[in-house]
């Protein structure tokens, strides 16, 4: 399953290291983080709860950016 979520990242490299955490996150099978649109694009491991995976994927996500918010 591929959802997509709003993001606030404040630059390109930060929107790279996100990408790069998000993909290391138990459930996921990709990700991609759009620096000019403010997306992230993610797949889900078929077995896996979405809603579940996205509270590890911003927890990641702020260890690269402190004050990033994904809208859930």
């Amino acid at each position: 399953m591929k959802k997509t979520y709003k993001i606030e990242v404040d630059c390109a490299n930060c929107a790279n290291l996100m990408e790069n955490a998000s993909r290391k996150t138990d459930g996921v099978l990709a990700a991609t983080v759009n620096f000019m649109t403010q997306k992230m694009i993610v797949e889900f491991e078929e077995e896996k709860e979405p809603r579940t995976v996205m509270k590890d994927v911003l927890k990641a996500c702020k260890k690269v950016e402190p004050d990033c918010e994904i809208a859930l």
